[in-house]
């Protein structure tokens, strides 16, 4: 049986999804999450279930990608059930999209999610009566604390049915439904379809244009605002039917806090500034703890066994390179990921990313523009896929201005590199001459770039205390494809580069380029080398650096300037594999080459402005 969940944005779904699966899609308070289709499967009661999590979507009737592609979905009857979720704390808006999905008639269940958070708010619900309203199974739950989840399998099963409740749209439309009946024997959603030109073409297509065009005409106003109008109006005759409020009113004053840019903007810079010194210091012990357990257990041991020279130079590169990954970059990619995942399980970055609104339209983009581009603080690739939703122009400048942004692998160069060895106020001096770069690059590509700039609808989500296993959940998904495709990506890098280098080949091509690396940018002839695998992964420049070098004491090889200008070049240099795989996809070719090209000299000429500074004082 193939079971799919549908809601708005923030609802819960991916975390249902994640509860009914186990499979580890990311959950977030924040749009561009869930961008396609998830899908994952079960086992109940010896029966074989498919589930498919929908993108989240505020109604069924746009034109954008994830509307198309939901509606489309649900007009092919891909699903055998639907699992409606719904955010308890604004039902009408849901409700809405309820009333779409009821004109799908597909079997449904409908959860009334957060529950927890509405009864805070002083909401009280009637769920039978909402069940008797819409003809179908409702069920409260509060997934963050699993709250009736189990039951929903069952429900979908034995007790799903169509949704009963109709919306009654104006007069002129009712007819023209009924004539489309009657004449070209259609179905009550294929004359809906059709009446907002949203039917593939067909006969009914042509006659409904007409008829659209003179209910137009009549009213004024679109078929599009005719139909919403009548659903937002049941949406809220439903709600007045089936909610109370209570005695409890949340207080606003914490959230006035945060918003107001009086006391918001010194309260972002604080959390911001914690947030990378807390990496950095917590990062920092446990390197040089682990560091240390590597260098006496692994490291001096194996000196002692006189391999063959060929197999020393492996397996010293792999031992090194392990003890770069699992002793330098491990620390700080997990510290950050934890760290940002409380702020998201709060529904902070929903504030931030208010409270930068203005800031943002200064680089060609609106205030929620910054969620993807906090999410680039862990990784741009999903950064790059959470801007499907923006407009093209936006789309473009976000392209570029993402790539930049530091993401955990870059952290781990900035930190294992300019923390351990230079000093803490170096460190966040690259932070502050990346985000003026950032700036500068957003200022001069609104000029450059076509388009309209358009204004936010953004969601503002309720504060909530972070839950431990939720964030540690959220943690450590983000940190399996460190440890499952970073770490097994440098061991075999690793052994590539003991080889080349034993060979002499790693020496040659660092010949080609000493003298621009050393006369432009002051490094050492294998610092090319460790530019260029930094393109495989970022935080592999670093620990190529360190193999190269034959010390993960880069301090003891490299003077200050040369690891800081290093740090600034390989952050700001040619984005990962993986950032350039996902931009092509997203972006095209063009697009691609350019953020390319850009980075690159970018990377270069910040490098030699730097060094030549460093020269002169």
């Amino acid at each position: 049986m193939k079971l799919a969940l549908i809601g708005n944005l923030n609802v819960g779904k991916s975390l249902i999804f994640n509860s009914l699966t186990g499979i580890g899609v990311e959950i977030s308070n924040f749009p561009g999450t869930t961008v396609g289709m998830y899908t994952g499967s079960l086992v109940h009661k010896d029966k074989h279930y498919e589930i498919i999590d929908f993108p989240g979507v505020y109604s069924l009737d746009g034109v954008n990608e994830e509307e198309t592609e939901v509606r489309k979905f649900l007009l092919e009857k891909k699903a055998d059930r639907l699992i409606a979720v719904l955010d308890s704390t604004r039902l009408e808006r849901n409700l809405y999209l309820l009333l779409q999905v009821a004109e799908f008639q597909i079997p449904t269940v409908v959860v009334l999610n957060m529950t927890d958070e509405a009864e805070k708010q002083g909401l009280v619900i009637d769920g039978d009566r909402l069940a008797g309203i819409l003809g179908c199974p409702v069920l409260k739950t509060a997934a963050i604390d699993g709250m009736n989840l189990d039951r929903i399998i069952p429900l979908a099963e034995s007790e799903a049915k169509t949704i009963s409740a109709v919306t009654h749209y104006d007069d002129h439309v009712e007819a023209a439904l009924r004539s489309f009946s009657k004449v070209n024997g259609s179905d009550r959603l294929s004359g809906l379809l059709a009446l907002e030109g949203l039917l593939p073409d067909s006969d009914l297509s042509e006659t409904a244009g007409v008829i659209a065009a003179e209910i137009e005409d009549k009213h004024r106003m679109s078929v599009h605002q005719i139909l919403a109008a009548n659903r937002h109006n049941e949406a809220k005759r439903i709600r007045g039917l089936i909610e109370k409020d209570g005695k409890f009113k949340p207080a606003r004053n914490f959230d006035r806090l945060l918003t107001r840019t009086s006391t918001g903007v010194p309260i972002m810079t604080v959390i911001l500034l914690t947030t990378l010194i807390c990496v950095f210091i917590i990062g920092s012990f446990l390197e040089e703890l682990i560091v240390e357990l590597f260098e006496t257990f692994l490291i001096q041991p194996m000196y002692a066994l006189s391999l063959p020279p060929l197999l020393e130079n492996v397996v010293y590169s792999l031992l090194i390179a392990v003890e770069a990954g699992l002793g330098i970059a491990f620390p700080y990619v997990f510290v950050f990921y934890i760290l940002i995942s409380v702020l998201e399980d709060t529904g902070y970055m929903t504030r931030a990313a208010f409270l930068a609104d203005r800031a943002m339209h200064n680089i060609g983009m609106h205030g929620q523009a910054l969620i993807p581009m906090v999410l680039g603080f862990g990784c741009n690739v999903p950064a790059i896929m959470a801007i499907r939703q923006f407009s093209e122009r936006e789309r473009i400048i976000a392209s570029f201005l993402i790539t930049m942004v530091p993401c955990s692998a870059r952290t781990v160069i900035i930190a294992g590199i300019v923390f351990t060895f230079v000093g803490l106020f170096a460190a966040l001096s690259i932070y502050l001459i990346v985000f003026i770069l950032i700036i500068l690059t957003g200022i001069v590509l609104t000029k450059v770039t076509p388009g309209d700039q358009f204004g936010m609808i953004l969601e503002m989500v309720p504060m909530r205390h972070p839950r431990a296993k939720q964030t540690l959940t959220r943690a450590w998904l983000r940190m399996k494809e460190f440890l499952f495709i970073a770490m097994p990506l440098l061991l075999a890098s690793s052994v590539v580069l003991g080889i080349l280098q034993f060979f002499g080949i790693i020496a040659a091509f660092q010949d080609l380029f000493e003298g621009f690396m050393y006369s432009a940018l002051g490094l050492p002839d294998y610092a090319s080398t460790s530019l260029l695998f930094g393109i495989l992964r970022k935080e592999m420049a670093f620990e190529t650096l360190a193999i190269l070098s034959g010390t993960a004491n880069l301090g003891s090889v490299m003077s200050a300037a040369q690891l800081y200008v290093f740090a600034i070049v390989s952050v700001l240099f040619v984005p990962c594999v993986s950032t350039i795989a996902v931009l092509y996809r997203q972006m095209g070719l063009k697009i691609s080459l350019a953020v390319c090209c850009y980075t690159l000299s970018l990377g270069f000429v910040t490098g030699m402005i730097l060094n030549a500074l460093f020269n002169i004082f």
